[in-house]
């Protein structure tokens, strides 16, 4: 928590300090239904219809309104409660608005969930008066993003492919529809069929059984490839730092396939020692080498009929990568030791925590073994950067610790949320998991005050920021030479920069306005 803000505690910033701790409190109490998860929207959408009425009071509005009117009255009210939003050049069937300046400050950065508030908001009036609006938002200075941009759509059809939350106005009253819910909850209760049957002791086994928890954009994108790949039999590939979840995602996949009702095997191939691999992934015959008293199969045997995860499979060396590659290509292996020729009947999932491609150029790793085992790549991004899920997972794990040591619920304060916020997490969700539990199990009373993360939030927070604002100038800095120098050539004809380029004439025209680039003082005299 930063103490600038304490040294200023004025109404305004008690408001903003009170509101953005009770979101996340109210994320971590029990919740006897499902409406209670999500508690923000229903509250913003609640207020909608009374700052709807007093804007439009303000400034003179009665009965239906109209496109521009609805974008003066969005933006009048974000303004008046410490907003900075202006209109900008939208799309079609759709409003667009940019705001530089949030009405929660620097705290939205801890609480980056209270944005779906300005969606329910902009959501519920638009719904209200059109019947139907999507809000999608673009860009977002919780994210650090450095702006805010918000397009809200009316047009279904156009809308179809945008990701945002929906409102819909049905007999008199608004009714939303969360942009993660469909494919969070479809992932989450197909995964939940096969790890926690609805038998009498469903509980039980419930307990060890995966769980996703995903808010952040590209998660959602993650599962909407799980759903997409699961019913066939593509390779997959996960990329993504260690810790970052790429077992749950392969379970995931599993659970969604065909061959849900076989087993699911994992095997981490780092772990194994070079001489003991083959023997591992297919097995060995009584006596093939000393110490092998008894034949033993291997993983591809165990999984005969379900799903075999290969985690670290970059580490394998390069005699097991070419008998790997053997069975992809023709379905076949042996034991070692062993003369029968066995069949895989397996899905194989691999999952590496390098990027491969490095790891091509490099020779650690055959070509033609990364083409079979990548036809369809899924990278699971570090928890740096998607912090919104971080305060999903921290919620969904105090929730876990809690009945797992049969102890009372236990919640971060203020100082916890910021070192939550601000911490880089190299150890991704595993770190996190860990440190939640240290914490979980020292902590005296019901508030947890301190993670005990050794980058405190003050000084974390502001070394992320620098190192954002560092690549944010630099990407600018590119972009601005790249496009002056195209508009120097083209003598100021965007429609040819925009050629030149490659992108649309409208995209150069967003760059132009967002770096303050006038096209016209480099069109020549009578052009």
């Amino acid at each position: 928590m930063s103490h600038a803000l304490l040294s200023e505690l004025i109404p305004l910033s008690f408001l903003q300090m009170f509101f953005t701790q009770s979101v996340k409190l109210a994320g971590q109490l029990p919740q006897e239904d499902a409406a209670c998860h999500n508690h923000i929207q229903i509250l913003g959408l609640t207020a909608s219809s009374c700052l709807e009425a007093h804007v439009r009071q303000q400034l003179g509005l009665s009965g239906e309104i109209s496109g521009d009117q609805y974008t003066a009255l969005v933006i009048n009210i974000k303004n008046q409660i410490g907003g900075g939003f202006a209109p900008a050049t939208g799309e079609a069937g759709a409003i667009r608005v940019m705001n530089t300046r949030c009405p929660f400050g620097d705290r939205v950065k801890e609480a980056p969930e209270l944005c779906r508030m300005t969606s329910s908001v902009f959501g519920g009036i638009a719904a209200r008066n059109f019947g139907y609006a999507k809000v999608e938002l673009r860009r977002r200075i919780a994210n650090n993003d450095g702006c805010c941009e918000v397009l809200i759509h009316f047009d279904r059809e156009t809308a179809r492919d945008k990701y945002g939350d929906e409102y819909v106005s049905q007999d008199g009253a608004i009714v939303s529809r969360m942009a993660l819910e469909d494919v969070t909850v479809r992932v989450a209760e197909k995964m939940a069929r096969i790890w926690c049957p609805a038998t009498g002791n469903a509980p039980e086994g419930c307990r060890g059984g995966p769980e996703i928890v995903a808010e952040s954009l590209v998660m959602r994108e993650a599962l909407e490839a799980v759903e997409l790949v699961a019913p066939t039999m593509a390779n997959v590939l996960i990329n993504g730092e260690t810790g970052v979840g790429k077992e749950i995602i392969s379970r995931a996949i599993h659970a969604l396939s065909k061959r849900s009702e076989g087993k699911f095997v994992a095997v981490n191939c780092g772990a194994i020692p070079d001489n003991l691999i083959e023997s591992a992934l297919f097995g060995h015959e009584k006596g093939a080498f000393t110490g092998a008293h008894e034949m033993r199969q291997g993983v591809f045997e165990r999984a005969a009929g379900g799903t075999l995860f290969l985690d670290e499979v970059d580490s394998l060396p390069l005699l097991s990568q070419a008998n790997l590659l053997r069975v992809l290509q023709e379905g076949e292996f042996e034991r070692v030791g062993g003369k029968q020729v066995l069949h895989a009947d397996v899905r194989i999932i691999a999952a590496s925590n390098t990027p491969m491609d490095k790891l091509l150029t490099g020779g650690g790793f055959r070509q033609d073994l990364y083409y079979r085992l990548n036809v369809v790549p899924i990278h699971i991004p570090p928890l740096r950067e998607r912090r919104e899920d971080i305060t999903a997972l921290i919620n969904h794990l105090l929730s876990r610790l809690a009945a797992r040591y049969q102890r009372p619920r236990k919640v971060l304060g203020s100082r916890a949320w910021g070192q939550a916020m601000a911490y880089e997490w190299p150890g991704n969700v595993r770190e996190l998991e860990n440190v939640l539990e240290r914490t979980f199990l020292f902590a005296r009373g019901q508030v947890i005050d301190e993670l005990g993360v050794q980058l405190s939030a003050e000084t974390g927070l502001s070394q992320i920021e620098d190192l954002r604002r560092r690549r944010q100038g630099a990407v600018r800095d590119v972009e601005t030479k790249i496009l002056r120098d195209a508009l120097q050539r083209q003598a100021g004809n965007v429609s040819a920069v925009a050629r030149e380029i490659g992108i649309t004439p409208r995209a150069i025209h967003q760059k132009l306005r967002s770096y303050n680039i006038d096209a016209a003082t480099y069109r020549k005299p009578g052009k």
